[in-house]
C-alpha cells in the first residue's frame, strides 16, 4: 500500500502527554515563521483605525452645521472653507485566539508542506503578534486571560509550550458580547456538534471568524487500490480494497459539511475562510484582516458574513 499521508508523531495522537511535548517542541520554531509572516503582511494591516475618542490625530474633514467637534481655526485660515479635527479612537479590543489540538490536526499528507497543528499554531500566533503591535488585548480560551502587551504572541507561545494537555474544546461561556475570537481547526467533527459548541458565541454577541485549515488530500482524496484508513483519534482502522470507489461518496460528505458550516457562519455574520497547508498561511492572514476591519471595527459592526477561500486570493463572497 503506497503511503499518502501519516500523523506526525504517531505515538501523540491518543498520548495527551506526547501531544504537550509535541506542540512543545513546535512553538519556538513555529513564533518564528509566525513573524516572518507577520513581516510580510504588516504593511497592509491597517487595524480599525477610524474616528474617536483618543490623543492622537486623526484627520481634518469638512466642519458640518451641527458638527459636536471644535473647529480648527489655523486649518480653517488657509482657505474658505471651515474644518474640525478628528482624533483617533484608541479604545483597546479585545480578541479570543484558538487553534484546535486534537490528535486529528497532527496529520500531514506528502502533498503538504506542515502538518494542520503546525499551520493553525501559526496563524494564531501570527494573529497575536499582529494585534500585540496594534496594541489590542489578546487572549486563549482556557490558557490566559485578555492582556495587552508589545509581546503578546511570545508570551502566548511560552504558555502553550508549558501547558500540558489542552482540551479538545474550551468553555467559550467566559466570552462576552463585542469580542472576537479567531477559531483555526480542520472543523471535521459533526457539524451538528461545531455549532452546539459554538452556540454560546452566537448567543453573548460575540464575532467569531473561523479559519478551517485543510491537507489537501482530505479534500482530493487520492487514495486507489487497497488502502488502510486510521482514526487519529480513536486508533480504530479501515481497511479498503479498492479506495477510489469510495472517492465520490466522501468529497460529496466533505464538501457538504464545509457549505454547511459556512453557510451558518454567514448567517450569523461570522466570517469563514479555507487555508490548505500546501499554500501560503499569509493568505489566510489577509482574508482574515479584511473580515475583522470589515466597517472599520470589529465585534458589533453588522457586517454580513464573509465566506473566503485562501487559495482563490480575488474571491470574496459577502
Amino acid at each position: 500500500m503506497a503511503r499518502i499521508g501519516e500523523v506526525q508523531a504517531p505515538a501523540a495522537t491518543r498520548d495527551a502527554l506526547a501531544r504537550g511535548r509535541l506542540r512543545a517542541s513546535l512553538v519556538p520554531d513555529l513564533l518564528v515563521e509566525a513573524r516572518r509572516i507577520v513581516n510580510t503582511v504588516i504593511a497592509g494591516w491597517h487595524g480599525r483605525r477610524k474616528r474617536g475618542i483618543g490623543e492622537n490625530f486623526w484627520q481634518f474633514r469638512p466642519y458640518v452645521e451641527g458638527d459636536s467637534s471644535r473647529i480648527d481655526w489655523r486649518r480653517s485660515a488657509r482657505d474658505d472653507h471651515t474644518y474640525v479635527r478628528d482624533r483617533e479612537w484608541e479604545a483597546a479590543h479585545t480578541v479570543w485566539l484558538w487553534a484546535d489540538p486534537s490528535p486529528s490536526m497532527l496529520y500531514k499528507s506528502t502533498g503538504a508542506s506542515v502538518s494542520k497543528q503546525s499551520r493553525a499554531l501559526v496563524l494564531a500566533l501570527a494573529m497575536a503578534e499582529l494585534l500585540s503591535r496594534s496594541g489590542e488585548r489578546i487572549a486563549w480560551p482556557g490558557l490566559t486571560d485578555p492582556f495587552t502587551a508589545r509581546n503578546g504572541a511570545e508570551r502566548i507561545a511560552a504558555q502553550l509550550m508549558h501547558a500540558g494537555d489542552l482540551p479538545a474544546k474550551p468553555d467559550l461561556s467566559g466570552i462576552r458580547r463585542f469580542c472576537d475570537i479567531v477559531i483555526a481547526s480542520d472543523f471535521l467533527d459533526p457539524v451538528e456538534e461545531t455549532m452546539e459548541w459554538l452556540d454560546v458565541l452566537a448567543r453573548h454577541g460575540v464575532r467569531a471568524h473561523l479559519i478551517e485549515v485543510a491537507d489537501p488530500a482530505e479534500e482530493t482524496f487520492p487514495y486507489a487500490g487497497r488502502t488502510e484508513f486510521t482514526d487519529p483519534e480513536t486508533g480504530d482502522k479501515l481497511t479498503a480494497g479498492r479506495a477510489e470507489m469510495l472517492g465520490d461518496e466522501y468529497r460529496l460528505l466533505y464538501t457538504a459539511r464545509r457549505q454547511e458550516l459556512a453557510s451558518w457562519c454567514k448567517r450569523l455574520g461570522w466570517s469563514f475562510t479555507v487555508n490548505h497547508t500546501d499554500r501560503l498561511a499569509s493568505d489566510a492572514l489577509v482574508r482574515l484582516h479584511m473580515a475583522m476591519t470589515a466597517d472599520g471595527g470589529y465585534a458589533g459592526s453588522g457586517r454580513a458574513g464573509m465566506i473566503a477561500n485562501s487559495d482563490q486570493p480575488g474571491k470574496v463572497v459577502a
